[in-house]
């Protein structure tokens, strides 16, 4: 049986190799000119003579590391369905170039004149100047896979690593989305709201209600947030608060399962989240990225306008080391390194906050 499972795993191995030996001949001999069915075959040739097609070794790590690599940067421009939020901020990764994103900071706004009646005008320089924002990078922990593990180049156990270093790297980055975009302090400009509700079943905090929702619009139309595009993400505790006391969202609730969010009340569109940051509730500052929560803090919903918000991504680094030349373990280590950035284009309207307030202590 093990000597029929390494022939079926091998001819899939043959069969992946084969396959991207010929799409990659066909793309490079047709915009070279010459004809893809030329490249198709000229491309097995030199994967046959190079090892590319072997399901074992050197040449079934390196192609593997190319498909692995692929799909890694697949996911992260594929929004997973509890990130709805995350997926209506405009990504920028057109404009990355070796994981550093340039911005143009631009000098001011000329003056206007109404009904002037002295020449010559005046001049004002408007100064533009290039800011580079250097990606965020993160790492997994490498992750042991034996020749024991792998049978042969086994596409399951591999799989499933891959799916967890993703899954691992794709929180961390959310998390620190929204960490970024929440405002750090109470200002005019950026307010942090504090819940005013009822005491909640455990006497800690005071819940989060309809009240507050609007208070929270009210905020936004201060600050002439425009009404499309409105965003609030809730913590956990500020959903239950919710489902308890407003009928319409608790029957809004679960409804919409493809794009996350649940429901549109008061000029927001609301989603649920349970990696928003923590506040100090007395101060009404942010914890430091990495921060634990003491007693005082509580974990905040966080309110943006997704048009002043931009996220990137830029390169996904697969890094492997081989069983081979490992005599002690016979065992693959393998991680990844991801760039990537999420923030709000202006420090001023565009974000606010709304933490729980305590009860006691």
């Amino acid at each position: 049986m093990k000597l029929i499972k390494y022939l079926f795993i091998a001819v899939l191995a043959l069969v992946a190799s084969v396959a991207l030996n010929s799409a990659m001949g066909a793309t490079i001999a047709y915009v070279s000119g010459f004809s893809p069915v030329a490249g198709v075959v000229a491309g097995n040739v030199i994967g046959l003579f190079t090892g590319a097609v072997l399901p074992h070794g050197v040449a079934c790590e390196t192609v593997f590391k190319e498909i692995w690599t692929g799909e890694m940067i697949k996911a992260f421009r594929t929004a997973a369905e509890s990130l709805g939020w995350f997926d209506r901020i405009k990504s920028y990764d057109q404009y990355v170039e070796n994981d550093v994103i340039h911005f143009t900071e631009l000098g001011g706004d000329p003056e206007v004149l109404v009904n002037n009646k002295t020449y010559p005008l005046n001049i004002k320089t408007l100064n533009d100047a290039d800011k580079p924002i250097t990606l965020d990078y993160y790492d997994t922990e490498a992750t042991p896979v034996t020749d024991d593990e792998l049978h042969a180049c086994s596409y399951d156990k591999m799989a499933s690593v891959l799916e967890r270093h993703r899954e691992a790297l794709r929180e961390k980055y959310t998390q620190k989305a929204i960490h970024a975009i929440a405002p750090a302090e109470n200002k005019e400009s950026s307010p942090v709201l504090l819940t005013t509700g009822a005491a909640s079943a455990d006497g800690k905090r005071k819940i989060f209600t309809p009240s507050d929702l609007l208070a929270l619009k009210r905020v936004f139309d201060g600050m002439k947030i425009p009404t499309k595009d409105r965003i609030l993400v809730l913590c956990n505790d500020h959903v239950n608060d919710l489902l308890e006391t407003e009928t319409k969202f608790k029957d809004h609730y679960n409804i919409n399962q493809t794009e996350g969010k649940i429901a549109r009340l008061y000029g927001f569109d609301i989603y649920e989240y349970n990696g928003t940051p923590a506040y100090n509730a007395a101060t009404k500052t942010k914890l430091a990225w990495g921060a634990v929560a003491g007693d005082t803090d509580m974990q905040a919903s966080v309110a943006f306008y997704a048009g002043r918000m931009m996220k990137a991504n830029g390169s996904v680094q697969f890094y492997h080391s081989e069983a081979s030349k490992d005599p002690l373990y016979h065992r693959n280590l393998v991680n990844f390194r991801k760039w990537g950035i999420c923030l709000p284009l202006s420090d001023k309207n565009c974000t606010a906050a709304i933490v729980s307030a305590k009860i006691g202590d």
